[in-house]
């Protein structure tokens, strides 16, 4: 004869139906954490403008709250070190060009992390195109009139940069001393105060990236009259590269992606990985990402890893050509 099991004591019971009822919550609390995808420039600059499409869509791909967090200044630096400090639990994530990632650790002495080491790539996203930009205090439509407007007053000019020691920076030192000309790059704390600065006709030229000035290049307020590449932007047809106006090694093109911090599980990562491959698929992301001036080109992680090496690689020669000693 089956006998049957004994019937639970209620205390038991109680206790029972409290643990599983606690489990259910952490469950439900650890799924609906919010992740904070962190930004090294300001509100209103192109990183955070991405970072805000993407967190939107994130959200329903991930079933959590997803946020964007600024932690402006020193070219991403401060932001960098906080996802270095982070847990490695996922709930971290930092959204990041180049700058921060290849360039930085390159014209730095003692950054505060180690990309290498301190960081592990989810994956890539874009590409973009620097450029330089004039202001509407000028005249010029093409850099040949910019060097010319330029040599007019003094063959002397200021010209903003979003960052110190960046890829722009470096850029305007090129641009002078092929044009012989005298042009001190004006580090900004991001491309947003640059941009002020730009439309308030306080500066006559800026370097950065489409997608910083590409809204008011189509609003006619300033004009890109050059963009880093192998080819033309599609955005920006009529404008030419650096290569065909007489630069070289300027056509590899930066790119954009999430990182998180080293050690985060590779499962974790494996999530992520899917969630932004079908958020950047998506045509209305897509669509907003190129408005931008970005080139949606999404790499998976161990592409995206070895994509960040080889670039790092090949910005690492160019600056020690330039003689540039790290500070």
């Amino acid at each position: 004869m089956t006998r049957l099991p004994a019937p639970l004591h209620p205390l038991r019971r109680l206790i029972l139906a409290g643990l599983v009822s606690l489990a259910a919550g952490l469950a439900h609390a650890q799924a609906t954490q919010p992740i904070r995808i962190l930004v090294g420039f300001p509100p209103g600059g192109g990183s955070d403008a991405i970072a805000r499409i993407l967190a939107d869509k994130l959200k329903d791909q991930l079933g959590a709250p997803v946020v964007v967090e600024n932690r402006a200044g020193a070219g991403g630096q401060i932001a960098a070190q906080a996802l270095k400090a982070a847990p490695a639990d996922g709930h971290t994530l930092f959204l990041s060009h180049d700058h921060t990632i290849s360039i930085l650790p390159l014209v730095t002495k003692n950054p505060g992390f180690d990309p290498a080491t301190d960081f592990v790539p989810v994956a890539g996203f874009a590409t973009f195109a620097n450029a330089l930009a004039v202001s509407g205090g000028t005249p010029a439509k093409s850099l040949a009139e910019y060097v010319q407007f330029v040599q007019a007053h003094g063959g002397k000019d200021t010209v903003g940069v979003p960052a110190p020691a960046s890829i722009p920076e470096f850029l305007v030192g090129l641009v002078g001393a092929k044009y012989k000309l005298d042009l001190q790059a004006a580090p900004y704390r991001g491309s947003a105060p640059m941009m002020q600065d730009m439309l308030g006709n306080q500066i006559h030229a800026g370097v950065g990236s489409i997608p910083d000035f590409i809204e008011n290049q189509k609003a006619g307020k300033l004009r890109v009259v050059a963009v880093i590449g192998a080819k033309r932007q599609a955005i920006l047809p009529d404008v030419p590269t650096f290569a065909e106006l007489g630069f070289k090694d300027l056509d590899d093109l930066p790119y954009y992606g999430l990182f998180a911090p080293a050690g985060t599980p590779a499962a974790v990562l494996e999530h992520y990985n899917q969630a932004l491959a079908k958020v950047v698929s998506m045509p209305d992301v897509r669509e907003k990402l190129t408005a931008m001036g970005l080139t949606v080109a999404y790499q998976p992680q161990a592409a995206f890893a070895q994509r960040v090496k080889t670039y790092t690689q090949t910005w690492e020669k160019i600056i020690k050509a330039s003689g540039f000693q790290p500070k």
